[in-house]
């Protein structure tokens, strides 16, 4: 079965970086988009990053655009998320998410069917 299982988060002080990934098992890695979401207690999750299937598109929120890099090794079966001036506001449990999309070229915000449990990133100011 498909497994997604995230690593890297921490604590880090505002104004910082961090990188987290997602270890993909169980799928062909490379038929998949993917996806990375966040959310702190209290709060809906909402979408952070997505990558196409090639890794050639990326889309962010707004909030994250310009501090934070989605990319993905598809030979590693991993998909990383590379976050620098972290805000105390970017506190979060961070998931990432996979799409089975095998024909298309570009990224998702909503269709993901496969989802890890998260890592706790928290930022202290």
């Amino acid at each position: 079965q498909v497994q997604l299982v995230e690593s890297g988060g921490g604590l880090v002080q505002a104004g910082g970086s961090l990188s987290v990934s997602c270890a993909a098992s169980g799928l062909t890695f490379s038929q998949y988009r993917m996806g990375w979401f966040r959310q702190a207690p209290g709060k809906e999750r909402e979408f952070v990053a997505a990558l196409s299937r090639s890794g050639g598109i990326t889309d962010y929120a707004d909030s994250v655009k310009g501090r934070f890099t989605i990319s993905r090794n598809n030979s590693k079966n991993t998909v990383y998320l590379q976050m620098n001036s972290l805000t105390p506001e970017d506190s979060a449990a961070y998931y990432c998410a996979a799409d089975y999309a095998p024909t298309s070229a570009i990224t998702t915000r909503v269709r993901y069917g496969y989802w890890g449990r998260g890592t706790q990133v928290t930022v202290s100011s």
